[in-house]
């Protein structure tokens, strides 16, 4: 049970509530302790009990208690409390974690600003007032110390966004026995004297219209590239896969007239296709007949030249072929007249029938 026996942890927080803490897992396994303390000088002070404990896996680790002096004393005993495992006296004074600085101001003259907080009511002169800044450029933090509670620095670019933050630290070892700092004030974000709530909010509205803008006309050409593209896929498309015609419309009378029966369908479409082949055939029986009226008035002018050309051929042999198709010789200086023209025919010529 002597001092200093165990490692203990020991925070006051500013002069304002005592943690003390221990590790229970190591120092006391599978044993619950208990704690007692007191403040004042003496050996005849009472220990009163711990009533806030702090626990490690359902085990006592620690106790939190309010300050009511500059000394304290400490003892952790076994569970009921009849053997003393540890004591230690202690100023605590000596173990003040301070408070995060209170109502921080900042103040903005061209390139120069200067932050300060309010000032503690008690024992100033044993803090430091640090400031930390960085700019969204920079990846780690400027740090600046001054005596409390102010501080003022130089050199900041009204261009950029810069975040600010602070703390107050306890001196060591004239003020404490542990390097005690306070939590970090809220951070703060600034550009050029103005206060923002981060610093992705330093972009200008032109820039944020610059920005809009170049969006939409990025969104338009990319709509007309791909309006482009797919007509000229279309193109493509057509002219190597070209349309399949639906076989639906020319058969849709199989199967809405004739039920699918394919024979009666194919005895409609004959007889369909053989009167189409009478109409188309009826003009060319009226211009054969013309044909033959006008071979029939042309026969009386033709009549000489059938006296000039004889088929001795035909006669001799009694060959239809040959009556059909002989090579005729004119006489020399003959005139055959044909459509109208009268044609001068010599030895040379011949005439196919």
């Amino acid at each position: 049970g002597g001092e200093d026996a165990i490692n203990t942890t020991i925070i006051n927080f500013n002069n304002e509530k005592m943690q003390i803490t221990w590790a229970t897992r190591e120092l006391f396994p599978n044993e619950n302790v208990s704690f007692f303390y007191t403040f004042g000088e003496g050996k005849n002070k009472a220990l009163k009990p711990c009533t806030t404990y702090l626990l490690d896996q359902d085990y006592n680790s620690g106790c939190l208690f309010k300050t009511e002096g500059p000394t304290l004393t400490i003892s952790i005993r076994n569970s009921n409390g009849s053997d003393e495992l540890f004591l230690k006296n202690l100023k605590a004074d000596f173990y003040i974690k301070p408070n995060p600085p209170e109502n921080v101001t900042f103040f903005w003259k061209e390139d120069t600003v200067t932050v300060s907080c309010n000032k503690p009511e008690k024992n100033a002169w044993c803090l430091r007032f640090e400031l930390q800044y960085k700019s969204k450029f920079d990846k780690d933090w400027q740090s600046r110390t001054s005596k409390c509670c102010s501080i003022g620095e130089q050199g900041f670019d009204p261009r950029k966004c810069y975040s600010f933050r602070v703390r107050l630290r306890r001196l060591v070892p004239h003020c404490n026995v542990v390097k005690y700092s306070s939590d970090w004030a809220a951070e703060t974000f600034w550009m050029n004297g103005t206060l923002l709530d981060s610093c992705d909010d330093d972009i200008t509205p032109q820039s944020k219209t610059v920005i809009i803008l170049s969006c939409s006309l990025g969104v338009l050409l990319m709509m007309l590239i791909l309006l482009i593209l797919l007509c000229k896929w279309q193109r493509v498309q057509m002219s190597v896969l070209p349309a399949i015609p639906d076989p639906k419309y020319p058969l849709a009378d199989l199967f809405n007239d004739h039920n699918g029966n394919l024979q009666e369908w194919l005895d409609k479409n004959d007889h369909v296709v053989l009167q189409t082949k009478l109409e188309y055939e009826e003009p060319e029986s009226i211009t054969e007949a013309e044909s033959q009226q006008e071979d029939g008035k042309n026969s009386d002018k033709q009549g000489p030249l059938e006296k000039i050309f004889t088929f001795s051929g035909a006669a001799e042999n009694n060959d239809d072929k040959a009556a059909e198709i002989a090579c005729l010789i004119p006489a020399p200086n003959t005139t055959a007249p044909f459509a109208g023209f009268h044609i001068i025919m010599n030895d040379d010529m011949y005439v196919m029938l």
